[in-house]
């Protein structure tokens, strides 16, 4: 079975996503199929149908969760430190032909998100940033073509 780095805040998301579907979609929709059945004939009640589309989809939802969290590997990145890019640090790098700079925390897949500096250790930039250290130049291969960044900084918070 194959672990899933997290970071302690992606570990309690998902755990409050589940509960959150557990205990208010699960019954809510529930409720909802019970209601549409009450309206007759199944085979044409459109309410019916999306209810029990939802209740798949939140089924699917709860089943993956359930997944990722036993599969989870929680790091406290609060207890990490160096100089070295992993999983955890937030690394400011600069692009070296435009000298651009951009700070990224490198976390799990399912707390990735670019618009709060949040990169999946998984996606190209950490895969290539992994391993460096401050000074250290990476080569990423974007869609545009090759970049090179210079690893400016790396901090664990």
């Amino acid at each position: 079975m194959e672990r899933i780095p997290m970071t302690a805040e992606g570990h309690a998301a998902l755990q409050a996503e589940l509960k959150v579907l557990k205990s208010v979609e699960r019954p809510s929709i529930i409720a909802a199929i019970s209601e549409a059945r009450s309206h007759g004939d199944l085979s044409e009640n459109a309410e019916y149908h999306a209810a029990k589309e939802k209740q798949s989809f939140i089924e699917g939802r709860i089943s993956e969760l359930d997944d990722k969290l036993a599969r989870a590997d929680v790091i406290d990145v609060s207890k990490l430190s160096g100089g070295k890019v992993r999983f955890g640090a937030t690394v400011t790098i600069a692009d070296v032909d435009t000298e651009e700079e951009q700070t990224y925390k490198i976390v799990g897949e399912d707390e990735a998100d670019v618009k709060q500096g949040k990169i999946s250790v998984t996606s190209p930039i950490a895969r290539a940033l992994i391993g460096k250290e401050e000074g250290d130049e990476a080569e990423v291969a974007a869609p545009a073509g090759a970049r090179a960044y210079e690893v400016i900084k790396v901090v664990y918070k």
